[in-house]
């Protein structure tokens, strides 16, 4: 069995992302911000599921053309978002399984960016689809779960194996690289990251995937529990949840 992944642009800075089963012909998009691109992307694949991540429109846009498309699509969402995703056929909950041809995923729910939240852990294959919960060197706005909630979420990803590759729902590595420097200005890792970042940029190529060993040592709203984030913020000792929500609060002004 051979699982490829296809990553694209959508929208402006969206992400989309095919995943393809060798062995069944199976092939899954992540969100479907835009369906043109993803058409475009499949070549001589052919589109069985759609693995929605939440509800937002630049994730979910696309679905009633993929559908009008390909009228047998499954499209797997979060239990806790029904009626806001089109065409959903399938509501997953934490710890349910999914599977894409051979492939199978467990799905974890990440509450914070928005409440229903759940990501795609490709345990054998070592991929994880986050969303909008975690960004490379970043992650989402807390728009409708408390700080802890969300800090709870993240925690559950980073305990994941740390060779796991990161697939995140947006090309925000620079924007959230100039953040991260100004918290841990003296990282190592962080310093040879952002000029990764640079270089990958200005040559035109995706920052992603990232992993999660990278992001344990460069992502500052993985590393609350360390004492240069904790003294960049001012909470020398505190709980990581009351640190993320500074970081977060921080980053939403800057």
């Amino acid at each position: 069995m051979t699982t490829s992944v296809r990553q694209f642009v959508c929208l402006t800075d969206n992400f989309g992302v095919l995943i393809h089963d060798s062995e069944t012909g199976a092939t899954a998009a992540i969100d479907a911000p835009e369906a043109q691109p993803i058409l475009d992307a499949l070549g001589d694949w052919v589109l069985t599921d759609a693995l929605i991540t939440h509800h937002h429109a630049d994730h979910v846009q696309g679905v009633p053309e993929l559908k009008a498309r390909f009228p047998n699509l499954v499209v797997y969402g979060p239990a806790k978002e029904v009626g806001r995703i089109p065409y959903l056929t399938t509501a997953v909950k934490e710890g349910e399984r999914v599977r894409i041809g051979a492939s199978e995923a467990t799905v974890l729910e990440t509450p914070g960016h928005t409440l229903g939240h759940v990501v795609y852990h490709f345990e054998k294959d070592r991929i994880i689809f986050c969303g909008d919960t975690l960004f490379s060197l970043g992650c989402g706005r807390a728009f409708e779960a408390p700080y802890a909630v969300y800090w709870s979420s993240l925690a559950k990803i980073a305990a994941l194996p740390p060779e796991t590759r990161v697939y995140c729902g947006h090309e925000y590595t620079k924007a959230n690289g100039a953040f991260a420097a100004t918290i841990e200005p003296n990282n190592p890792d962080l310093k040879r990251r952002v000029e990764e970042v640079s270089r990958l940029r200005q040559a035109g190529l995706p920052t992603l995937p990232t992993t999660i060993a990278a992001e344990l040592a460069t992502n500052p709203f993985l590393r609350v529990e360390e004492r240069s984030v904790q003294a960049a913020v001012g909470l020398a000792g505190a709980e990581p949840a009351v640190v993320f929500g500074e970081l977060r609060s921080r980053k939403d002004r800057f």
